[in-house]
């Protein structure tokens, strides 16, 4: 072979080594849909997110939102479906799989996106992690098949056959997203708290929030209470306070979870049995609430922290208010835009799915107590 035969063949070597850097390091992106339905049946939160890795930072933004609301006979359903037979909760697991499914074309025509896949939570029904049992509703495949779209799903079940809790499963989103805060605080129907310990990502479940809050709400037809205005207004029970303080849970140490079951159990029978106005019910729940957080925010011991909020609560000023006074100068409370304190929850399932896409983490064993990290979810192809 001569010299010029040589030099080409360099430089064509040379060139395809190039091309293989710029592939390597280029930004990968992914434009996903997450869908998220939280315990404290609100409704479907649906958020069209873009997600750009690039030198190993993750960013992402929040293109598009809906919020779809549950119609009374639809929310009743999903709050009794925990009493359901075998038969029953199956076909309504299909049902509700096909209702998402539609939800996401229709949000997809609507706004003529160009989607990678559809990222789903479920429906949290049965969470009892100690005896192996995690169910969400909303079949993967009936997604897909509705919304013509790759689902991936179901990311719990794989911890839980681990060994953990199956939840919380938004710190690997915390840590990746939204690392510059010392906590990520979520008030939604449980709250759950997720922070940077000796380089080891820690999460649990802190207490009900919207679940105990809207429960007492639809004694007299709200919703919810807008603002906190009615817990303002009240006064603490003291004996409810102490009791509700004093269940068995808030002793144990993480990793540990939440479940609907448990607020059946544990909450409502200490509710019933008050016999107060629902202003006062209201007053000490809160109090109840940010007690828990206050106490699991101190126990970490750290001086002027960044507290991020988001989810439902955190437009509970009220709520916000009386958290602030129990944490004091040493934690600094942070409420973000409007668009993070709603769809966290919906950003953060989507961008599991894109962990799971890339066979990369996305359930943190440190946080779940399973015997390992993993990469889970089920993905789901349209028929």
């Amino acid at each position: 072979m001569g010299v010029i035969e040589l030099s080409l063949l360099f430089i064509l070597e040379l060139f395809l080594v190039v091309c293989t850097c710029n592939m390597l390091t280029a930004p990968e992106s992914y434009k996903v849909i997450g869908l998220m339905s939280g315990t404290s049946l609100d409704g479907l939160d649906i958020a069209y997110c873009h997600f750009e890795n690039k030198g190993g930072i993750w960013k992402f933004s929040i293109e598009k939102t809906a919020d779809i609301q549950y119609t009374a006979r639809f929310k009743e359903k999903l709050k009794n479906t925990v009493q359901l037979n075998t038969i029953d909760l199956l076909a309504f697991h299909n049902e509700y799989g096909s209702w998402l499914g539609d939800k996401a074309a229709d949000f997809i025509a609507k706004n003529k996106l160009d989607v990678d896949f559809i990222s789903s939570h479920g429906h949290t029904v049965f969470h009892q992690p100690e005896i192996g049992v995690t169910y969400q509703i909303g079949s993967g495949q009936h997604v897909a098949n509705r919304s013509k779209k790759k689902v991936i799903c179901d990311f719990r079940t794989n911890d839980v056959a681990l060994g953990g809790q199956g939840a919380p499963l938004v710190p690997i989103g915390d840590q990746l997203l939204f690392g510059i805060y010392d906590f990520c605080l979520n008030l939604g129907g449980i709250s759950n708290i997720s922070f940077q310990s000796n380089h080891t990502r820690i999460a649990y479940d802190i207490a009900p929030v919207n679940m105990i809050l809207n429960y007492l709400c639809q004694k007299i037809d709200l919703a919810y209470d807008k603002g906190g205005n009615l817990a303002s207004s009240g006064i603490v029970n003291t004996d409810l306070l102490n009791k509700l303080n004093g269940l068995e849970y808030y002793k144990k140490t993480f990793p540990k979870s939440l479940g609907y079951e448990w607020f059946l159990e544990k909450i409502i029978p200490l509710i019933e049995k008050a016999d107060d106005s629902i202003e006062n019910l209201l007053h000490t729940s809160v109090h109840h609430i940010t007690d828990q957080i206050a106490k699991s925010v101190k126990e970490i011991k750290k001086e002027n922290t960044l507290l991020l909020i988001t989810g439902g609560g955190a437009k509970n000023d009220f709520l916000i208010k009386m958290l602030q006074q129990k944490v004091k100068q040493t934690v600094n409370v942070v409420i973000p835009e409007e668009k993070i304190i709603d769809f966290k929850e919906a950003l953060i399932f989507a961008f599991m799915g894109v962990l799971k896409e890339r066979k990369e983490i996305n359930c943190l064993h440190t946080v779940t107590g399973a015997e390992k990290d993993s990469s889970s979810g089920v993905i789901y192809y349209p028929s």
